[in-house]
């Protein structure tokens, strides 16, 4: 193993990648929320047979993509664990978080996703040694102000008919709290296997896991009368918001480290206010300049921190 090079101001080649990879996933991420709204609205899907088919659909096309690429085999040791990766990565946080977005304001879902960069560096701090550095934590509170301005700054749809917002915003806090934890328990694992080996395993896990449950639901749902709206969001949250996003995540996972992996949620409603801006449903004002200024700037504050040389080798 060659000795570990000092990081300097140039950033490494796997390490931008990393980052792309982040950038693609927030930008798919930051459309979730309303795009999962107004698929539920019509009340004909409902949220628990949205993560349904984001698990099972994920599920599939992982299974055809690991047909193209070259078969890895599973140490009989790491299935158990790969079983507690789905558990913490994939159905804690994905069933959690688009059931409670059925409960609750995109708006609300959008601020708890502010507490898990929080989270995750406090257990990297404890579980990866990942130092907390002035910088990182400046870094990481600039943007959580920087986040929780852009979203209340702005006018929120009022709650709708059968909203419990209460539940809605427990549900998406303890899936935050459970994305915290796959971050960090499972950095190790995940460097192990390919994205596509490594999401192909979690979401049959979690397929087998969830639809003995959801099965009633998912069953009910009138298929033959969905609008073509209907079908274009559940095709954008099961093809864009999982498979694609899941792979970019795997894929940055092994290049960052998990307080940077996690900053990127900061960056969510900052591409949700964007595009409202460009469908002409929303202006910037100065509050809103002064919100994403500070998202970023927390952003390169907490991914230019210098890590340890063990952190490098991980």
């Amino acid at each position: 193993m060659p000795p570990p090079q000092t990081r300097d101001a140039k950033m490494e080649p796997g390490t931008l990648k990393g980052h792309a990879a982040m950038g693609a996933a927030a930008v798919i991420w930051g459309l979730m929320s309303p795009v999962s709204k107004l698929v539920m609205q019509g009340g004909e899907v409902s949220s628990a047979s949205l993560a349904t088919f984001r698990l099972l659909g994920a599920a599939v096309l992982f299974w055809l993509a690991s047909c193209f690429v070259p078969r890895e085999k599973i140490d009989p040791r790491d299935r158990l664990n790969l079983f507690y990766a789905s558990l913490f990565g994939i159905i804690f946080n994905q069933m959690a978080f688009t059931v409670g977005v059925g409960f609750t304001s995109p708006a609300d879902a959008a601020i708890i996703t502010t507490i898990t960069p929080i989270l995750t560096m406090i257990l990297a701090a404890f579980v990866l040694r990942e130092m907390i550095t002035g910088r990182k934590a400046a870094g990481v509170c600039a943007s959580a102000v920087g986040a929780v301005l852009l979203i209340t700054g702005g006018s929120h749809t009022p709650a709708a008919p059968g909203d419990n917002n209460l539940l809605g915003d427990i549900l998406c806090l303890a899936s935050q709290c459970s994305v915290a934890v796959y971050f960090v328990f499972f950095k190790r694992l995940i460097g192990k296997y390919s994205p596509v080996t490594l999401m192909k395993w979690m979401f049959t896990y979690a397929v087998c896991a969830c639809l003995p449950f959801t099965f009633r639901e998912v069953s009910s749902v009138p298929y033959s009368s969905l609008p073509l709206q209907t079908w274009t969001g559940i095709a954008y949250v099961v093809v864009l918001a999982t498979f694609v996003s899941y792979i970019c995540l795997s894929f940055a996972q092994q290049r960052l480290k998990p307080t940077a992996v996690s900053m990127y949620n900061y960056c969510q409603p900052v591409i949700a206010s964007s595009v409202a801006v460009l469908w002409g449903m929303d202006q910037f004002g100065w509050l809103k300049t002064l919100s994403v200024l500070l998202v970023f700037t927390g952003v390169f504050l907490v991914t230019r921190g210098k890590a340890p040389a063990a952190m490098q080798e991980q």
